[in-house]
């Protein structure tokens, strides 16, 4: 009885070691990967916030931290420098010029189907062409992205713009001027103010760019394939999970930025929806995130022409990489 008793002893230890393997290599299945985004943490976020809150990324074997960007933090050189494995550029054409510059920088997918960035006038301006003559403001990286767009096509001039300091005072209190923004976010700061104003949005003219990308090194993208493949997957199937309920995205946003407002966040969710802009244009029949051909060339040539970037020293073929958005296809 005693042999019998130990041996059974023993069979239970081994039977405690095995589960005790099987543990640490379910825990070393989780691939670690970070996603640096471009701003503190919104609903512009939240399908990368929403794939952590619902475990796909978990489902997918990766251990994924997502880290916060902001007004003075360079992601990509972050990025570079091996602190995250891919980042979320505000356009594709960001991307583009910073290949340019030397740092080996791809787009792999694109969340908005529409870039955001619009212009934000008071109730007298009904469009575009009725901001002649009045004071524009813009950031400084708005020479670099949309505002040669704007010169060019509607006759702008840069005697009219003034600096933009991500603060909507100067713009209430001029009602000669117009000031730059993002759709889901100072159209409400200044609804809240009390002011009528009206929202012209670029992409609605014709601006090509793509927003809220996943970029990556190349470096990332040839090494870590299936790394990468799983993280834009399972992003993609968080945002069309986003979208239908947005709370358990919401609660680690307001965690992560404890300033974001509930009535911020539904506001945002509202318009992202309204203006199809996850799940409209390409991405409503060839899935989330797509980025097509036709597209991409809008993008580089647009920024050929603004002499925004030499083809010599960046080409449209290094600047992406479809193949991986391409084999998705989470449709909404």
């Amino acid at each position: 009885m005693m042999k019998t008793a130990s041996r059974l002893s023993k069979l239970g230890a081994a039977a405690l070691l095995a589960v005790s393997a099987v543990g640490t290599m379910q825990a070393h299945a989780q691939e670690k990967f970070t996603y640096m985004t471009n701003w503190y943490a919104q609903a512009e976020h939240g399908g990368f916030y929403q794939a952590v809150a619902t475990g796909l990324y978990k489902k997918y074997g990766l251990d994924v931290t997502i880290k916060m960007g902001g007004p003075q933090v360079n992601i990509v050189q972050m990025m570079a420098a091996g602190q995250a494995e891919c980042v979320m550029g505000s356009s594709d054409l960001q991307m583009i010029q910073m290949r340019e510059g030397g740092v080996p920088v791809v787009n792999v997918a694109a969340v908005f189907q529409k870039d955001p960035q619009v212009l934000i006038a008071h109730d007298d301006v009904k469009k575009f062409e009725d901001l002649k003559g009045k004071t524009i403001l813009i950031a400084s990286s708005a020479q670099r992205g949309y505002w040669p767009w704007l010169k060019t096509k509607y006759g702008f001039t840069d005697a009219q713009t003034r600096p933009y300091t991500f603060n909507i005072q100067p713009f209430l209190v001029d009602k000669n001027s117009a000031q730059q923004g993002y759709l889901t976010s100072e159209p409400f700061a200044i609804q809240k103010a009390g002011v009528k104003a009206n929202t012209l949005m670029f992409s609605d003219q014709g601006f090509p760019a793509y927003a809220t990308t996943i970029s990556c090194m190349d470096k990332t993208v040839k090494e870590r394939s299936k790394a990468v493949q799983a993280f834009v997957t399972a992003s993609m199937e968080g945002w069309k999970s986003y979208l239908a309920d947005p709370a358990p995205a919401n609660a680690l946003i307001k965690k992560d930025n404890p300033n974001m407002t509930d009535e911020q966040l539904a506001y945002s969710v509202g318009k992202l929806k309204e203006m199809n802009m996850v799940a409209g244009g390409d991405a409503a029949r060839l899935g989330i995130g797509v980025m097509t051909d036709a597209r991409v060339k809008a993008s580089y040539d647009f920024l050929v022409s603004a002499k925004l970037i030499d083809p010599a020293k960046v080409r449209q073929a290094d600047a992406y990489n479809l193949s991986l958005i391409q084999n998705i296809k989470v449709l909404p």
